[in-house]
Parts: C-alpha cells; sequence; structure tokens
C-alpha cells in the first residue's frame, strides 16, 4: 500500500470532529490518500447515529439546559456522549484498500486499537460485530459508512468516559429506568483510567497507535496536512450537522392524519444482534400505508433504509411478504447490515402491529 496520510489533529470545536472526516470522504478521490484521522473536541457534546431518530434517543431539554449541542453522523450505530477524554480515531480509505466484506473491516480497524490497549498492559478483545471489550466490558465500539466515494470506519482510543452525564442525555422513560441505564454503564464499560489506575498519556498513547497500524495495514504512516478543497467543506458541514434539517433526516413517519377504523400508526422496537432497530408505521387495513425504520444498527449504503421503506409500502402486515420484500432490497443494493437480517425488519413491524395485523 501507498504511505497513508495522518490527521492528528489535537482538540478542535465540537462539531469539527465530526466534520472533518465526512469532509475527507465527501472529496475522496483518486488521487486521495488513505488517510487516518485523530482528533478531539474542545468541549462535549452528543452526537446520533445516522439512522436514529433524535426525539426517540435524546433527551434534547437537558441537552440545552447544560449546553451539549448535538450533532448527526453519517455513520451508523447509537447515541453518544463524547468529550475530550477519548481521541477518536477516523479511518478514511478507498474501499478496494480494505476487506470485501464488512466484518473483515471491522476486525482490520479494531486491531491497531487492541494492539495498543495490550501494549499499556490493558487485555483488549474484539468482540463481534464491532465493539473491543476487556473481561467482558466495553471499552470502545466501531462504526462504518460509505461516504462519497471512500469507505469509512470510526472508533476511539478510551482514555476516560463520564458514564453519568451519558446516562442523563438519553431519553428514558422515567427516573427508575436513568438509574438502570447509569447502573448498566457503570458495570459494563471500562476505560485507560479504569483499567491503568491513572491517566495514560495521550502522546505516548496515540504513537503506540500509530505503529500498530502500520502494523496491521503493511504500510508506513506520514503526517499530512488538510487540502484546501477537504478544509473547505468541512466549513460548510459544520453548519450542516448540526442543522435541525440533518438532525430530523430520520424522522417518524407522519402521524397528523385523522385515525378512523381502517387506519392506525404503530410503534415498536426490536433488539437484534447488530443493534436497536425502531418502526413507527401507519397501516391502512393491515397493508403498510408509510413506514419509518431508525435503530442504532449499521446499514451500508445508508439510503437502503429508505429503498427499504418504500418497498414496504402497500405490503401486507405478514413477516413472510414483508421479508420477502426487504429480501429483494438487499439482493437489488447489495445492502450490508451486520447482525440484523431482512426479517429482522419484518419481525419488528408485525410485532408493532400485533394481533389485529
Amino acid at each position: 500500500m501507498e504511505p497513508i496520510r495522518v490527521l492528528d489533529l489535537g482538540l478542535v470545536p465540537a462539531v469539527r470532529s465530526q466534520s472533518v472526516y465526512h469532509a475527507v470522504a465527501h472529496t475522496f478521490g483518486p488521487h486521495t490518500p488513505d488517510t487516518l484521522i485523530l482528533v478531539a473536541p474542545e468541549r462535549p457534546y452528543v452526537c446520533i447515529g445516522y439512522h436514529q431518530d433524535i426525539d426517540a434517543e435524546v433527551d434534547r431539554d437537558y441537552c440545552r439546559e447544560h449546553g451539549l449541542p448535538v450533532y448527526k453522523r453519517e455513520v451508523g450505530g447509537g447515541a453518544v456522549y463524547l468529550d475530550r477524554h477519548q481521541v477518536f480515531v477516523q479511518w478514511v480509505f478507498a474501499p478496494d484498500h480494505l476487506p470485501a466484506d464488512l466484518p473483515g473491516q471491522f476486525d482490520l480497524f479494531a486491531r491497531p486499537l487492541v494492539d495498543t490497549y495490550r501494549s499499556l498492559g490493558i487485555e483488549a478483545y474484539l468482540r463481534p460485530i464491532n465493539d473491543i471489550h476487556v473481561s467482558g466490558k466495553k471499552i470502545g465500539g466501531t462504526g462504518a459508512a460509505q461516504i462519497g466515494g471512500a469507505r469509512v470506519l470510526v472508533g476511539s482510543l478510551m482514555f476516560d468516559f463520564d458514564k453519568e452525564t451519558m446516562s442523563k442525555v438519553l431519553k428514558v422513560s422515567s427516573e427508575k429506568m436513568r438509574d438502570k441505564v447509569f447502573q448498566g454503564l457503570t458495570d459494563y464499560m471500562t476505560t485507560m483510567r479504569e483499567q491503568l489506575g491513572e491517566p495514560a498519556d495521550r502522546d505516548a498513547t496515540v504513537s503506540r497507535y500509530l505503529a500498530a497500524c502500520e502494523e496491521a495495514l503493511g504500510a508506513p504512516v506520514v503526517a499530512g496536512e488538510l487540502a484546501e478543497e477537504e478544509l473547505a467543506l468541512a466549513d460548510e458541514l459544520d453548519t450542516r450537522l448540526a442543522s435541525e434539517e440533518f438532525l430530523g433526516i430520520r424522522g417518524r413517519a407522519p402521524v397528523g392524519v385523522k385515525i378512523h377504523q381502517d387506519v392506525r400508526v404503530v410503534e415498536g422496537a426490536l433488539k437484534a444482534p447488530g443493534g436497536l432497530v425502531r418502526v413507527t408505521a401507519r397501516l391502512r387495513e393491515d397493508r403498510v400505508d408509510d413506514v419509518t425504520f431508525s435503530g442504532d444498527f449499521t446499514l451500508l449504503p445508508a439510503d437502503g433504509v429508505t429503498a427499504i421503506e418504500e418497498a414496504l409500502r402497500g405490503c401486507a402486515v405478514s413477516q413472510e411478504e414483508l421479508t420477502a420484500r426487504v429480501e429483494s432490497v438487499y439482493l437489488d443494493r447489495a445492502l450490508e447490515s451486520p447482525g440484523l437480517a431482512p426479517a429482522d425488519f419484518a419481525r419488528v413491524l408485525v410485532a408493532a402491529a400485533g394481533p389485529a395485523a
């Protein structure tokens, strides 16, 4: 492989920690070098996955009251609180420079992270599909997307993590539920600080990580800079990623219609191995009149969800017919969704529809 460009940007404005890899990916062309970005935000913020419904996932009132901006990324996964105690790792590569299958890409991307932790004495390992664990506790997840002409893989070096704030930014049904979320984060998530008993040195850890990348990728990593085109687009994306229009791109199915005996709106959720799938649907005479899927799953390409929704309109609410239509979209669009099968989209919709279906 050709040398890999490294952009170690240090601390940047919060939104720039997301917009920079989007900009590199959207401008990626035949002469763009494979790029590895290291970055952390100057101030805390909340970021949601591309397929998520912000009003279902994030307590926006809490975020407003505590000055936490909310951004959406073009990568799947869940809502997360982020601050300067994580160093974000972002790969923007030519697709044919990575393994052909998504699990293989996650495996390659996770390898330098795992090796870095192990070099520090932390016995980390990849827990399929795309989480990194230490003794059964999560020390980071990874995500993927096809953005522009590039394949993007994202993760982090987890120096420390504010679990209490994370539990407060999520939308939950009650304070009792919030307490359970916090306890779950406490019991099943860990950090370098917890594992080592003291803060890890940022520069030394990053140096270990870059050396691990060279070994895993079989190519040298070389310090570089953003091109003018990339920087200009990052400036534009700083605004777009925070816009209400983009935040609502996966909005719920419309409910502002008159409901009568033949029309009803239903909601439901399903936890699949690849993540949580939410559905909001309007049914007319037990056929799909309109439907929206959201959640913290990974599905590539990202607009495949829209294609699934369109394919299901007019379909009878039955597991067999819905599955067949989704399978057809998967085949036609060559969709990838690790841990999530076509039948799962059908299953969550059938369950939401209930006995009347």
